[in-house]
């Protein structure tokens, strides 16, 4: 793949799911990923952090008010539960067992996905991003690497 199609930020064979780094809920979908995915598969990076919004920009997706997952790998990118299911993908057993939920009809689980993330912070309340789930591990958030290499 040429590195010029590539996101910015993004390498060859990067897989990268960006979240709400304010929205609790989704907090936790990311300790349940940092668990799952022992091997460190998938990078990390809030919607709201450089790294997140340029990825944002360059998918031609809105960067002032986004309220959906975004998974991106091989040059693609998926929205909401594709993400999620895309993502589940990368697990080892048994979570790879959930993505089997991706041939559910995208408008059924889109439905219910967008019906959580329109009301995730009045269910699982809000923070201000900071403490990020996993932060501290090395090579988890896509920030931490592009630090390094600036």
């Amino acid at each position: 793949m040429n590195l010029s199609t590539l996101p910015p930020y993004l390498q060859p064979g990067d897989r990268v799911l960006l979240f709400d780094g304010e929205c609790n809920l989704c907090h936790g979908l990311v300790r349940f990923l940092i668990r799952a995915d022992r091997q460190g598969k998938i990078l990390l990076a809030t919607v709201q952090s450089v790294e997140g919004l340029a990825i944002l920009d360059w998918l031609g997706l809105p960067t002032d008010r986004f309220d959906s997952i975004v998974y991106l790998e091989q040059g693609q990118h998926w929205l909401r539960s594709a993400a999620f299911f895309q993502a589940l993908r990368q697990l080892g057993w048994p979570f790879r067992l959930l993505a089997l939920a991706r041939f559910l009809p995208s408008r059924l689980s889109d439905a219910f996905y967008n019906m959580v993330a329109s009301n995730r912070y009045r269910l699982f309340g809000r923070n201000q991003g900071s403490a990020l789930p996993g932060e501290h591990l090395p090579g988890r958030y896509l920030r931490h690497r592009s630090d390094n290499t600036r």
